[in-house]
């Protein structure tokens, strides 16, 4: 009844050829844009530095600018290690001890960013910081810092 049902098997070894072709260019096209992170040419690197977009981000170190050229167009991220005062990105990881102190919508090229600074007594944190052992919050809470997110008074635990 049906004159293409002999081509059925040729049919799906075509389609499972051009699966195995996209694939390979695919992972070739990601290779590539590891090797080359921001688009210019720097390497990726092991430790900080340039990467692409997913790559694991070292202990201690926060993501502190972003590339949306960066790895053939997915985007690359900066990584650089934690330091007092530093302006992270918005989806930094905050590393043990820091806490979050203002948030500056324009920061990261548009992404967002967010200043960490060491933990200390006496001090606002915007909502959703992590609070460090040995800290805890008050009762203190002003919605207009940390432009407009608000913030907790912190002090030793």
């Amino acid at each position: 009844m049906f004159k293409y049902a002999g081509r059925r098997p040729r049919l799906r070894a075509i389609l499972a050829g051009l699966a195995t072709l996209f694939a390979t260019v695919l992972l070739a096209g990601t290779a590539a844009g590891t090797a080359s992170a921001t688009g210019t040419g720097a390497a990726r690197a092991t430790v900080g530095g340039w990467s692409c977009s997913g790559a694991a981000i070292p202990a201690g170190y926060v993501l502190t600018d972003y590339d949306p050229r960066g790895c053939g167009g997915f985007g690359s991220w900066y990584q650089e290690p934690v330091k007092n005062g530093i302006l992270t990105c918005s989806g930094s990881p905050v590393v043990s001890g820091y806490v979050i102190t203002d948030y500056i919508k324009t920061g990261c090229r548009g992404i967002g960013g967010w200043y960490h600074e060491l933990a200390k007594d006496k001090q606002w944190t915007c909502s959703g910081s992590p609070i460090p052992p040995g800290f805890r919050t008050t009762g203190w809470f002003i919605s207009s810092f940390c432009q407009g997110i608000g913030a907790w008074y912190m002090v030793r635990a």
